[in-house]
């Protein structure tokens, strides 16, 4: 007697991004709902919520998932890829204004470099030196993009790559531009959640000539443990118009150019 057939790839993927989206809308929500609105064993629905909490997408509790801290889930590749797409798109357009043919670029693990290195694949030839995979890989399609690949101490859950051996690299690195972001931003201070991403951003920033920072709305107005920079190491601000004044005011106080992205 054989058992029943393991559903396909697609439809188990399918079913876990309902299940997220199902919990980030609600804030909280009981197994048996979504056992019930799915129409699944209460057993699939376990599994499908260790996966994601494994992944660093929600939070599974006692007899409920709930969604996550917005820093905590600044730590999820996953859950930053599919975050405010539209701003960090309008966020990219203008930061391709800034890159002259033959540039070499820094970009480091933000997801918010990802449309911008995809939009610099069919416009101009720049070498983009990185330490985050995806972005790696789509940089790597374009022909007029050369990418190096700093090594290191592979992470995970931000596809990328930290620790002494990034550090060093970069110690004989000297980009044009770092294009980066943060993910929490308060008055001008720039933090981050985990000592590793903190600590490579420092070095692009040592290693690059000039500093455009990439960040909608939602990172300002946050703090996290580690501070890596201040609005004064950078050169440009790019964010969009639901961004407080009072954070963008804090920016231009430091001469710092600031675009609001359409």
């Amino acid at each position: 007697m054989t058992g029943r057939a393991r559903p396909p790839d697609a439809v188990v993927a399918a079913r876990r991004d309902r299940i997220m989206e199902r919990v980030g809308a609600a804030g909280e929500v009981s197994i048996a709902e979504l056992a019930d609105e799915l129409g699944v064993s209460l057993m699939t629905v376990h599994r499908d919520l260790d996966v994601l909490a494994s992944r660093s997408l929600l939070r599974k509790l006692r007899g409920r998932a709930a969604a996550l801290h917005p820093m905590d889930a600044e730590l999820g590749i996953q859950f930053r890829r599919r975050a405010n797409l539209v701003e960090k798109d309008a966020i990219a357009t203008a930061a391709a204004e800034l890159v002259p043919p033959g540039s070499t670029i820094l970009m480091d693990d933000s997801t918010s470099c990802l449309p911008l290195v995809a939009k610099l694949v069919d416009r101009t030839p720049v070498t983009v030196i990185t330490n985050f995979l995806q972005l790696a890989r789509v940089a790597g399609t374009g022909a007029n993009v050369g990418v190096i690949m700093l090594g290191g101490r592979y992470a995970v859950d931000f596809d990328a790559v930290f620790g002494h051996d990034v550090y060093q690299a970069l110690r004989y690195v000297h980009a044009a531009y770092y294009f980066g972001s943060a993910p929490a931003i308060t008055a001008g201070t720039l933090y981050h959640p985990t000592p590793d991403s903190a600590n490579v951003k420092r070095a692009m920033l040592e290693a690059s000539a000039h500093h455009v920072l990439l960040a909608d709305h939602t990172k300002f107005g946050r703090t996290a443990p580690f501070i890596f920079a201040h609005a004064r190491d950078y050169d440009v601000l790019i964010t969009d118009a639901h961004t407080p004044v009072e954070e963008l005011d804090a920016w231009r106080r430091d001469d710092v150019r600031v675009t609001v992205a359409d």
